[in-house]
């Protein structure tokens, strides 16, 4: 048995030159990917195409009043389109939108202590500048 070039526990995967190119050229938009929301919304705008159109679908096929195995797969079809897209609205409504709102918060609450820190910071060094020259 041969042992492989690369130190214990590194991927294959980096053995690659070219696969390192790629991923230093692409390192802004793949941490962006992971550490932001992006893969959230990409996930729940699948989720509600997909869910809307088996919704569609599934109401398509049980119009002509199918029977037997079709109209069981007609409905199954239909509520499962049903459930994709109304679990997407409800994520929307539980998780995306008071996340945002938390963000924003955050962000309006990060500035009010910068400026709190920026007057403290300039009483300080008026104090301490009289206090120099008595």
């Amino acid at each position: 048995m041969t042992k492989s070039p690369e130190p214990k526990g590194r991927s294959p995967m980096f053995a690659d030159e070219r696969v390192l190119a790629w991923m230093e050229g692409h390192l802004p938009e793949l941490r962006q990917s992971v550490f932001g929301q992006r893969l959230l919304y990409q996930s729940l705008v699948l989720g509600l195409v997909v869910g809307l159109a088996a919704h569609v679908g599934g109401y398509v096929l049980l119009s002509p009043q199918p029977s037997g195995l079709l109209g069981l797969l007609a409905d199954l079809l239909h509520a499962l389109g049903w459930s994709l897209w109304t679990g997407v609205v409800v994520a929307l409504f539980v998780q995306v939108i008071p996340e945002a709102k938390r963000r924003q918060i955050r962000r309006v609450l990060d500035e009010y202590e910068a400026l709190q820190r920026e007057k403290a910071q300039a009483v300080g060094d008026r104090d301490g500048a009289g206090a120099l020259r008595d």
